[in-house]
């Protein structure tokens, strides 16, 4: 079977476990499907022979009975997560060369489970980017077109590798990030499902830092049911973490029954923005007549504060990366600036920085700098943090009035042409306009595909849930996948 690599993780685990694959042969037909879509540019480290090494390993606990749910699926790890002995860039030039001695808590569970990892993933500079046009390593590239249109466009920021290798089946799954909406908008770009849990439910130990209050690590899968699956391994409380949290661990699978006859589904009446496409309005309505269809009762509701979100997020993101980011400097791993006779240290801060760093992360750590130093904290960052606690009481106060989940657009547009927007910093991030208030809430967030546009590129919808209610939002968000019927994949041209 060359096709393997088209399975969701839940037809492999059953078709492993009955002996009818092995994951040596499902391996194989992934490492086949990444050699030849380079053209992607969504896998920067190739690992083969650690892939071989684990797909052996698994298959033989699969063959003693001891298979756990992710043993022997192959995945795609986000260049953001460190990875022993492998190059954990963060698509940054600063890290070139830099290879940890150590697992984050995310990949080490989930190759505990017996996941196989088939290479690292490109992403935008650490974390930075709607658009996947940051990288050091180059632009990836959304494997859908236009129609006969053969202009790149862009697979969403900054899992934006994470998306394109899902979506043109290069691996089963792949671990992504969200700060801003990192998982959740490169998912509806491409046609796949992408979960930003709660913040605090996975560990991120091991992952490399861009706004420690707002990242959180998550699945990108190629349905709902995946999704539970592989957030049951990423999951966990990690006494590594401060800010992880000690919550006990649903059954998130168990929970998508299917039935969601007398859940009450929001519909915040502030999300409905000025200019947003007519065919994001019409997707809106069809999510919320399938999930009428279903039995959910549908009330609208109101996030007074919805409108101050983005500002706040871009005070409060930069703030927290300018001073994660000051770590890079040449002194201890990565890269070091060649220096002149006579420079001193701060000559060597400085070179290293402008080379390392590209224009986006420069941008970002300026802001921040800026709204931290001294006249300007109390009137940008502490002022983000107040209006933050704000977005955060308009979402408690919904759920306690009984809303179960909340019903929204993924994105303000499809997937656009790469270039088009990339030196419009502004106009880049307002694509993060539905999905920020979920990260300064720290709540869960799902992304999941509903439909095309005239073009035939895929659209998604967004279900935002209670906090620690990953597992109520999954059955949900089946039930929206089930109506949807989104069976839609890439055209492969590459």
């Amino acid at each position: 079977m060359s096709d393997l690599n088209t399975l969701t993780i839940a037809e492999a685990r059953d078709k492993l476990r009955a002996g009818e694959i092995t994951s040596v042969e499902l391996t194989e037909a992934c490492l086949a499907a990444t050699e030849a879509a380079s053209t992607l540019n969504a896998v920067v480290h190739h690992t083969p022979d650690l892939a071989r090494e684990q797909a052996k390993a698994a298959d033989a606990r699969i063959a003693a009975g001891d298979a756990p749910a992710m043993c022997g699926i192959p995945l795609g790890i986000k260049d953001l997560f460190c990875t022993k002995g492998v190059a954990s860039q963060a698509a940054s030039a600063i890290l070139n060369g830099f290879k940890p001695e150590y697992e984050s808590t995310v990949t080490s569970q989930l190759f505990d489970a017996g996941a196989v990892m088939i290479g690292k993933l490109n992403m935008d500079e650490f974390a930075m980017g709607s658009s996947n046009e940051t990288s050091t390593y180059g632009n990836v590239i959304n494997p859908w077109r236009r129609g006969n249109d053969a202009t790149d466009l862009t697979p969403g920021g900054s899992s934006g590798g994470s998306a394109s290798a899902v979506a043109a089946d290069l691996c089963l799954a792949a671990t992504g990030t969200d700060t801003g909406g990192s998982i959740r908008q490169p998912a509806a770009f491409v046609g796949i499902t992408g979960l930003k849990p709660t913040y605090g439910r996975c560990s991120r130990w091991g992952i490399v830092a861009f706004a420690s209050s707002l990242d959180q690590a998550g699945p990108m899968t190629k349905s709902v049911r995946d999704a539970a699956i592989m957030l049951q391994a990423m999951a966990g409380h990690d006494p590594k973490d401060s800010t992880s949290a000690e919550f006990p661990l649903p059954d998130f699978e168990a929970a998508i029954t299917g039935d969601i006859r007398g859940k009450t589904i929001g519909i915040p009446k502030e999300y409905r923005m000025d200019g947003m496409p007519d065919e994001i309005e019409a997707l809106w309505a069809q999510g919320r007549e399938m999930l009428a269809d279903a039995g959910a009762k549908l009330v609208d509701i109101s996030l007074p504060h919805t409108k101050y979100a983005l500002p706040a997020y871009y005070v409060i993101a930069p703030a927290e990366a300018s001073s994660n980011l000051a770590r890079y400097d040449g002194v201890r791993y990565g890269h070091r600036a060649k220096l002149s006779q006579g420079d001193g240290i701060t000559a060597m801060y400085e070179k290293t920085r402008a080379e390392g760093f590209g224009d986006e992360v420069k941008r970002r750590v300026m802001i921040g700098t800026y709204v931290l130093s001294a006249g300007f904290y109390d009137a940008y960052y502490n002022r983000a943090r107040r209006v933050r606690a704000l977005i955060k009481k308009d979402f408690e106060d919904v759920f306690e009035q009984g809303v179960d989940a909340i019903l929204t657009p993924a994105t303000p547009s499809a997937a656009f042409p790469l270039g088009q927007e990339f030196d419009d910093p502004v106009q880049m991030y307002l694509n993060d306009v539905f999905t920020v208030t979920v990260n300064l809430a720290g709540l869960p967030g799902i992304a999941v595909p509903t439909g095309v546009d005239g073009q035939g590129l895929p659209l998604g919808l967004q279900l935002i849930g209670k906090p620690w209610e990953e597992g109520d939002l999954l059955n949900i968000a089946h039930s929206l996948e089930d109506r949807a019927g989104f069976v839609a994949k890439p055209p492969k041209w590459w």
